[in-house]
């Protein structure tokens, strides 16, 4: 359990770190992502990009169960 633990917080540090070039991605403008972008209000909903996210994190989580 430790161990997972100091792997997310190196994991979010590195992100943290990383965060102006990781912002430059296209992945928050994904097909599927609902965006209602009004005078005085704006709404963004990723859909698309939190099963891409689900997706990658299932993945890596089932190779460290192996």
């Amino acid at each position: 359990m430790s161990r997972i633990l100091i792997v997310l917080g190196v994991v979010l540090i590195l992100i943290g770190l990383l965060w102006p070039w990781v912002r430059r991605l296209p992945l928050f403008k994904l097909p599927g992502d609902i965006v209602i972008d009004r005078p005085g209000f704006q709404f963004f909903f990723p859909i698309t990009t939190m099963l891409l996210v689900s997706l990658v994190i299932s993945i890596i989580a089932w190779i460290l169960r192996r």
